[in-house]
């Protein structure tokens, strides 16, 4: 191992594609509207060179690959690798790595790991990583642009790979900054009715933590760091996931919970937050007190029920129906002045609606936003949000009709209400503590893994 082959193994763990041809590979580079030649010609221009003038050069001198490229309009940079690829072939089969397909689904890097003797090494194989799937595009941020951030993206199922190269970032003193994980729990939290949760990992760094170890190959990239961190107003310093605080608020059972694409490990598990599937997983760097703190309010952190669903009304209707426990409710139809219940929500902004103790009810936040979504004009929608906010969209209205009401099915117990308008539906899920946390149970063999039973017509029953 040296640091041009560390290189290149990042660079073709992050991006290598291969078919049946023998001679023949490609290193794909998702760059998107980054590196688009139609929206960023000069920066375009800056990759093209790079790959020429940088990248063709290791590949010569480690393993006599010619290389060339191709672009598409959106964005998208194949390195094209030509020649007699059977040494590079053999290295990864050494570690492990079967040249088939899209490496960056599959292939496992703790083999190359161990070769990575000293800090050189293994910055220059992040490099090649960070080079092929180390998103700098302006939306990878915190909240705003003063917190930058660099989000390296994975495909695949393979939790240990991103616990793997979290302890590698470790281990060169650059500390992550958050894990999105490729599990229900985190892309749709909120809504159990989504099927499309599977979009692989993304494992975040500041950009000033990543600007004290890590480094690039790829002239394009540094010019897009340096230039995402003039946005920020200050430093921002990471801090080891150790002694962070944990928040978290609430969120949605999902069926997907149990989907076999998870690992054993992970699968028929219930997560809070990013770190408590760490915790599940063994990391030595989890704040495993703080995530058995919020165990301790964990009715105010699931529910079985969507947060806020929001569709067509057909297809809200569909989804009611073919659920037993929703379908088999009695509604009582309220025809509710939108007026006062903005007035409600201005007042307090997190009261209840229609509970049956002090504890629960439907959150009127949530309720509001529905009305929004109903009422809304197809003009004033942006997909499913309101454009420029739900409140907006909300006293537009009644400032035309300030007697206009919304229609809302009250179940006779605390499932999800239905709020009805404009040929659209919401489902509001009610906040149900006591309730929720008589569902949830530590699993047998990890005491940091939550299940969740399926909710059930006598447990609301049970609690009127």
């Amino acid at each position: 191992m040296n640091t041009d082959k560390a290189y290149l193994l990042g660079l073709i763990i992050g991006g290598g594609i291969f078919g049946n041809a023998e001679d023949v590979f490609r290193i794909r580079l998702p760059y998107k509207q980054w590196g688009s030649y139609k929206k960023n010609p000069q920066q375009a221009g800056t990759i093209a060179r790079d790959i020429l003038n940088s990248v063709s050069g290791i590949f010569r001198a480690v393993y006599k690959i010619s290389v060339s490229y191709s672009a598409t309009e959106g964005g998208e940079w194949n390195i094209l690798c030509e020649g007699d690829i059977s040494e590079l072939k053999n290295d990864l089969s050494t570690y492990g790595i079967m040249c088939e397909g899209e490496l960056r689904q599959n292939a496992k890097i703790s083999s190359i790991i161990v070769d990575l003797i000293d800090d050189n090494l293994k910055r220059r194989f992040i490099a090649g990583l960070a080079d092929t799937i180390g998103s700098l595009a302006p939306s990878q941020r915190r909240f705003s642009d003063n917190v930058q951030i660099m989000s390296f993206e994975l495909k695949g199922d393979n939790f240990s790979r991103i616990c793997e190269l979290c302890r590698l970032l470790y281990s060169i003193n650059c500390i992550p900054d958050q894990i999105l994980w490729n599990h229900p729990n985190f892309h749709c939290g909120d809504n159990p009715y989504y099927r499309q949760w599977h979009k692989g990992f993304k494992l975040r760094v500041l950009l000033d933590q990543y600007a004290l170890t890590g480094s690039f190959a790829f002239r394009a990239k540094v010019e897009a760091f340096n230039a995402n961190r003039k946005l920020q107003q200050h430093t921002n310093n990471a801090t080891p996931c150790s002694t962070r605080k944990v928040k978290t608020g609430i969120s949605s059972i999902h069926p997907a919970e149990n989907d076999k694409r998870l690992p054993e490990r992970i699968r028929g598990g219930h997560y809070l937050h990013y770190q408590h599937v760490c915790a599940v997983l063994g990391c030595e760097h989890a704040p495993y007190s703080a995530i058995c703190n919020l165990f301790k309010r964990i009715g105010e952190l699931v529910t079985p029920f969507p947060i806020l669903y929001k569709d067509k009304l057909e297809q809200v209707k569909n989804v009611v129906s073919a659920d037993v426990l929703l379908s088999g409710r009695t509604y009582i139809t309220l025809n509710i002045s939108i007026k006062s219940l903005l007035d409600q929500y201005q007042a307090n902004h997190k009261a209840r609606l229609y509970g049956t103790t002090l504890k629960n009810g439907y959150p009127i936040a949530e309720v509001m936003q529905a009305i929004a979504y109903t009422i809304a004009d197809d003009s004033e929608l942006f997909g499913k949000r309101p454009r420029g906010g739900f409140i907006e969209v909300i006293e537009r209205h009644i400032t035309t009709d300030p007697n206009m009401t919304i229609e809302i099915l009250r179940p006779d117990l605390l499932t999800p209400l239905v709020i009805m308008a404009n040929g659209r539906g919401a489902l509001v899920g009610a906040e149900n503590p006591e309730v929720y946390a008589r569902l949830v149970t530590r699993a047998p063999d990890n005491e940091y893994k939550l299940c969740v039973r399926n909710i059930k017509e006598e447990d609301l029953r049970n609690a009127q």
